[in-house]
């Protein structure tokens, strides 16, 4: 069924999940040859950065039960190694490569540093541990201006390739003429696209059947001899390496880097809206969690503003479906997820034969 789980062993168990998985999938394929237009490719490049950011945050809450505040930290280190290297040593892969390098280099030693220290507390006392730690990275990012910008972030130039004046081939296949901005979007989708397969991958091994065992009773799993402080640490290294490089391909894409796209609170709870939309203890949850809010974010303000425009003789509609208020619906369209989807919109699909 759909390349045997896409490859990974997990069967969707459900035709109706692969279905809107294979919907999905090639939608992303084919959208530069439906719409070109930088918005479109500016969501659909979201789209799949964001998969491998909530999916590598589903391997830490969703498969080990580990509640991290702290995950779009490592998701700023990406960002901000590949921005610097590109800033200071110019428009080059080797600036690419290298910047990759150096971030998953300090994720690594971050993570195992508050893995080790922190994962033996309680939970609730290492989510905390998390968001301080999160704070105090996103503090220096905003302050430390020489190297990063400081709260105006960095802005740089990527490989010749990637930039939108570059032609790969003069012609063009079904109307679409692939510039360095087709390029750059194709290579998120692929990059990501291997980093999911990658965690897919992961979380069916066995070691990925050790953290559900440790997520359900960490006390029995100790007693059978696994040692869960190392499987938990090694599970924060993974989730932080990914996010690492969910990073790096938004430096990339943007071509900039500053506190509030890489570090953000405000993208942590995205992230867990997204997950929790998609339901935990999925991959595929995270697909469909991203493609969901990422469409209310891109669009619900424009289909408010017709139904504003369609109800304006009438009273007290207009203002309360006004685009200004996206963010009011966008908690009610949560609300309701969480309310009928208990356990995500997976769930739910996985139900239906």
């Amino acid at each position: 069924m759909l390349m045997d789980g896409l490859l990974s062993g997990d069967r969707f168990r459900s035709p109706v999940l692969a279905g809107v998985i294979a919907l999905i999938t090639v939608a992303l394929v084919v959208l530069p040859f439906a719409d070109d237009g930088p918005r479109a490719l500016a969501m659909g490049a979201r789209i799949c950065i964001f998969v491998v950011l909530v999916a590598s945050y589903d391997v830490l809450l969703g498969y080990t039960g580990i509640v991290s505040f702290a995950h779009t930290m490592f998701f700023g280190f990406g960002a901000y190694g590949a921005a610097i290297a590109l800033d200071n040593m110019g428009a080059s892969w080797g600036a690419i490569g290298l910047g990759t390098l150096a971030a998953l280099g300090v994720s690594i030693v971050v993570a195992v540093a508050i893995g080790l220290l922190s994962l033996r507390v309680r939970a609730i006392f290492f989510a905390m541990i998390t968001l301080a730690a999160a704070s105090f990275v996103l503090i220096l990012a905003s302050q430390l201006h020489e190297f990063t910008g400081g709260e105006d972030g960095i802005t740089y130039s990527v490989p010749r390739m990637l930039k939108p004046a570059f032609k790969l081939f003069d012609g063009e296949i079904l109307g679409l003429r692939f510039s360095g901005k087709i390029v750059s979007y194709y290579l998120v989708f692929l990059v990501s696209a291997v980093l999911f397969l990658v965690m897919l991958r992961v979380v069916n091994s066995p070691f990925g059947r050790v953290l559900l065992a440790i997520r359900e009773n960490e006390f029995r799993a100790e007693a059978l001899g696994y040692r869960v402080v190392a499987y938990r640490t090694a599970s924060f290294v993974f989730a932080a390496c990914m996010a690492t490089l969910a990073g790096v391909l938004s430096a990339v894409w943007l071509r900039y880097t500053g506190p509030d796209t890489s570090m953000s609170f405000a993208i942590m709870i995205d992230v867990l809206l997204m997950l929790v939309i998609g339901g935990m203890a999925s991959m595929y949850g995270a697909i469909i969690g991203v493609v969901i809010m990422n469409l209310a974010q891109f669009y619900l303000q424009d289909l408010m503003e017709v139904g504003m425009e369609a109800t304006i003789s009438l009273p007290l509609i207009p203002e309360l479906i006004a685009p200004e208020r996206w963010l009011l619906w966008l908690g009610v369209l949560f609300i309701l997820c969480v309310y009928h989807f208990p356990a995500g919109i997976v769930g739910r699909l996985r139900g239906l034969k």
